[in-house]
């Protein structure tokens, strides 16, 4: 079987790694790439005592290098803590203690030094494993260990009061109060949450979701009347969260609140009017968490070394590597967006690499045809490439392009890019960059679901692991929640969409752990059948399944047993009534189904029949559509995928029939309104057979609420009766 490729512009490589059509249900690569078997969480303790063993190895081959003394007192030390009844031995460690007493004029007489802890470490660096092929995303640094090698001072950065009430990064992240945290945990664990409903009037609701931990008497899931000093930000951001919430509604404003208190978000409701805005709230939000985690490493850095190494300090500020953000997108243009609001809030000064960025990202690669719908000239307007990933460096007043994972503070990449880079589950596989990331954005995940949805699952499934090496890391200042391999917990995960679909909402289900609670806004429709531009008769057919796992089978059995006998029984008649049938096909599985039985049934013989799925090739598509409109065939298998990438506007449709109904509500209007919209002014359909014929189950309640609309969707699901009209 030839391999998936994107729907578009078809295979990249011959790489197995699939990508634009989706493998569900069919004999694709569902579970072909599954990862190497995890071990259990390591323990505290064992990263520990296995660094007390890397260093007793690297002290044989290499100095150890302790701020604030030099070689020779570590020399000494090692000499004084090694004592020797041998009067000879003796005499050779109070010669040095009379040399140390010389060097160091503030040492008591008589008195050793104290013994200091070791604070930095040595490891072995591992570079991350790249594909086979020549990458364009290609990095051009090397690993420079682990994230208490920040450079700058405190000065370089704005200063927030973490002392203020509300201070969700403190809480959260920089000083959580250890107690509430394991007795959260142990409620996500146990999958106890307590559920909170808001709603808004005709417009929106939301439900958030906390867990049930013993002894947490607080109410996070209020409504909060949200001000830009509020989110305690970085006093140079502040002026653009005033911007955007100046003129914020109550569904802003409730959303900026659950991001920036380091909730977990499904926010469904994302279109192009709010487009430009969610990417500013999202900017400012990981910004300002990046600039903040920055500045407790420095603060506690400066510490360190005013201290000398006197004290025993105990300073836990980071995780084992240095990414703390992922962002997924959809294509490197939409990345180019992303990017340039970040630009546009924290203006640096210095842009590494920006002319490469420029040249492999924001140039277009094709002019689209002005005719296409405004969302189609969003998402694939420009570089619409889905194969990329890239590591952003932030330092003060610089931002450098293409840095190497282990380095970068942020990393984009669409599903498709970063899958390739994290292997197939072989032992030389490389995710341990994705061991600390606190925050994890998925924006326009509709388009990523017409791609392939499983790379978002595996993606998941690496995020928060115990590193299989060290790089660079100080396990000293490492916070505990990461040692104990509670990081999912604390992880934040921000999911945003035009519309709620299954594998969406399943991922919300099952990958947010957030103790900080999750929320999920949902937008009430009214229903793409009342923006129609054409009057016609819609009929929604709903058939039963035995269970879930059958209902593709019963779906089927339906079609050609309720559907396809009245459409044979014209042919075989009325030649004339059955010409222009569009069978609408959402999966490509279903697709091939149907399309074998109308080849090989005998009941089916009499009817003509061509299909355009995202695979076919532009010269037989074009074929298809001209057979099509001149009545060569009478019926035309149509996948949702096709119409994602290509946006057809099909000529010569008097029928449709909606195998199952489209994920996005705007396909179903611009097929119902566009193709017999445009079969009506060209005076090929009759209105005494055109109609719209839609078949649904109750698997299919998202889907229906979207078409039907929010106030009629239940009552189609649970009315007496199996056939409902719309006019």
């Amino acid at each position: 079987m030839a391999p998936f490729r994107r729907g578009k512009n078809g295979p990249r490589n011959n790489s197995s790694f699939t990508r634009g059509a989706s493998t569900r249900g069919s004999n694709g690569h569902r579970g072909g790439f599954r990862g190497i078997p995890r071990s259990k969480p390591t323990s505290r303790h064992a990263f520990q005592a296995s660094r007390v063993q890397e260093l007793a190895g690297d002290r044989s081959e290499s100095p150890s290098t302790i701020p604030g003394t030099g070689d020779r007192e570590v020399e000494s030390e090692e000499l004084l803590s090694h004592e020797d009844s041998s009067e000879s031995d003796a005499a050779q460690e109070k010669s040095y203690t009379v040399l140390l007493q010389t060097l160091n004029p503030h040492l008591p007489h008589g008195e050793p030094r104290k013994k200091r802890r070791k604070i930095d470490t040595i490891a072995t660096l591992a570079p991350i494993r790249e594909p086979p092929w020549e990458d364009l995303d290609a990095v051009e640094d090397a690993e420079d260990g682990g994230n208490s090698s920040e450079q700058g001072s405190v000065d370089d950065f704005d200063v927030v009061d973490t002392q203020q009430e509300r201070d969700f990064f403190a809480t959260h992240f920089a000083e959580p109060d250890e107690n509430q945290t394991l007795l959260k945990i142990q409620a996500v664990e146990n999958n106890r949450w307590k559920a909170e409903k808001t709603t808004a009037p005709s417009s929106w609701s939301s439900t958030f979701r906390r867990p049930a931990a013993s002894g947490d008497e607080t109410v996070d899931g209020e409504t909060i009347e949200l001000g830009a000093r509020d989110l305690k930000l970085k006093p140079k951001l502040e002026a653009f969260a005033e911007e955007l919430l100046s003129d914020a509604d109550d569904l802003t404003i409730q959303l900026t609140a659950s991001v920036f208190s380091y909730r977990d978000v499904l926010f469904s409701a994302r279109n192009l009017d709010n487009a430009g805005k969610m990417r500013t709230l999202i900017s400012l939000h990981i910004l300002n968490h990046i600039f903040r985690t920055r500045d407790c490493i420095l603060k506690n850095n400066a510490k360190l070394s005013k201290s000398g190494g006197e004290e025993d300090l105990e300073l836990r500020d980071q995780g084992f590597t240095r990414p703390k953000v992922l962002v997924l997108l959809p294509t490197r243009q939409s990345c180019v967006k992303m990017i340039d609001a970040m630009i546009t809030i924290c203006k640096p000064q210095q842009q590494g690499n920006r002319k490469r960025f420029d040249e492999s990202y924001a140039n277009a690669d094709e002019e689209l045809s002005p005719d296409k719908p405004e969302d189609f000239k969003d998402l694939f307007g420009g570089n619409d490439d889905d194969m990329f990933r890239l590591g952003l460096k932030l330092a003060p007043r610089t931002i450098n392009f293409f840095s190497q994972f282990y380095n970068s503070d942020i990393i984009f990449a669409s599903p498709l890019g970063l899958r390739t880079v994290l292997g197939d589950g072989s032992k030389k596989a490389d995710y341990d960059f994705l061991s600390s990331i606190e925050i994890v954005v998925l924006d326009q995940s509709e388009a990523l679901l017409m791609q392939n949805w499983e790379h978002v699952e595996y993606i998941f499934e690496h995020l928060n692991l115990q590193p299989k090496e060290a790089h660079g890391c100080d396990f000293s200042r490492v916070r505990s929640w990461y040692l104990d391999g509670h990081a999912k917990y604390l992880r934040q995960t921000i999911l945003f969409s035009a519309f709620n679909f299954p594998a969406l909402n399943k991922l919300y289900i099952k990958s947010s752990f957030n103790i900080s609670g999750k929320v999920k806004f949902a937008r009430v429709h009214k229903g793409a059948i009342v923006d129609l531009t054409v009057s016609v008769k819609q009929t929604f057919s709903r058939f039963d399944f035995i269970d879930p796992t059958s209902e593709p089978d019963d779906r089927f059995n339906y079609f050609i047993t309720a559907i396809l006998p009245s459409l044979n029984k014209m042919s075989l008649h009325n030649v004339g009534d059955q010409q222009g049938i569009l069978v609408f096909m959402p999966l490509y599985a279903d697709f091939v189904r149907v399309r074998n039985h109308l080849a090989a049934s005998s009941s089916t013989q009499h009817m003509s029949f061509g299909s355009i799925s995202e695979y076919t090739p532009v010269k037989d598509v074009a074929r298809a559509r001209s057979h099509f409109v001149t009545g060569r065939h009478s019926m035309l298998l149509y996948t949702e995928r096709a119409h994602h990438f290509r946006r057809y506007r099909l000529k010569g449709v008097s029928r449709i029939i909606f195998y199952g109904l489209p994920e996005n509500p705007l396909f179903y209007r611009e097929i119902v309104s566009g193709f017999l919209g445009s079969s009506f002014s060209n005076s090929n359909a009759h209105n005494r057979h055109t109609n719209v014929r839609c078949l649904f189950s109750k698997l299919d309640l998202l889907k229906l609420e979207r078409v039907v609309g929010t106030k009629r969707y239940l009552s189609l699901l649970s009315d007496h009766g199996d056939t409902f009209d719309f006019l």
